[in-house]
């Protein structure tokens, strides 16, 4: 199921500020923008920040506060970094970032972020009389013995995030037997890589052209899979 044309679209907008209202951000900055059929990708830092998930450096240190926020602690990474997993993600530190924080703060992942991108996808639809879009909350994210960020989804909501291909042949007609493409991964990817990392001031990006399966209902459950089914599996049972 090829697309013809994918675009991604970058909405430049002022510093979010901690405690700002984020649905009253996203009416102002979208005002002109035509969501129907589309994806809006919002870094979750800044849903963090509308959510005050911020913690003072002077309050906890930084280990005991990845050890906090982790849902599994597995121990010290790389560059003074700590290897754990949080909202089913293997992710570096739980998530919690320095970058791009005005004052002296960490700032953490949004508490549920499932329930945040709904809230943002049900304000969208009501608010801009939108019948059909989506919605994803957005982070870098490394992969292993690779350079560099990509991005990831850590929330999303209104399509089914996965698509199977089990069943179906592959060009000499061998039937795929475990192949799903990653939908939200790729968006997010896609809209980290326009949104940038550093001073960009670039929180929203809008995705056009996938074609979506569109969903009342999103779940976490449709991303993640059981540690013993992972492919990496060997390398983690140890703590996972």
């Amino acid at each position: 199921m090829a697309n013809d044309t994918i675009s991604v679209n970058s909405l430049r907008t002022g510093i979010f500020h901690v405690g700002d209202d984020l649905l009253k951000f996203l009416k102002e900055n979208l005002k002109d923008t035509n969501l129907e059929g589309k994806v809006l990708a919002i870094t979750s830092k800044i849903v963090s920040l509308a959510e005050k998930r911020i913690v003072n450096k002077s309050d906890i240190s930084k280990l005991d506060l990845v050890k906090r926020e982790a849902d599994i602690y597995i121990g010290p990474g790389g560059f003074g970094t700590e290897l754990t997993v949080k909202h089913g993600l293997l992710i570096p530190s739980s998530g919690i970032d320095e970058s791009n924080a005005e004052e002296n703060f960490y700032i953490l992942y949004p508490e549920d972020p499932y329930k945040s991108a709904h809230k943002i996808w049900n304000f969208l639809k009501n608010e801009f009389k939108i019948k059909n879009c989506a919605v994803v909350l957005t982070d870098s994210h490394t992969t292993p013995l690779r350079r560099g960020v990509t991005g990831v989804s850590l929330a999303h909501w209104g399509f089914k995030a996965t698509r199977s291909l089990i069943g179906k042949a592959d060009l000499f007609g061998r039937e795929l037997k475990f192949t799903h493409v990653d939908l939200v991964d790729a968006i997010a990817t896609m809209a980290v890589l326009i949104m940038g990392e550093a001073d960009d001031c670039v929180p929203l990006a809008v995705v056009s052209g996938v074609k979506l399966e569109y969903s009342e209902i999103s779940t976490g459950e449709e991303v993640k899979i059981e540690p013993e089914l992972d492919l990496y599996h060997p390398l983690l049972k140890e703590f996972i």
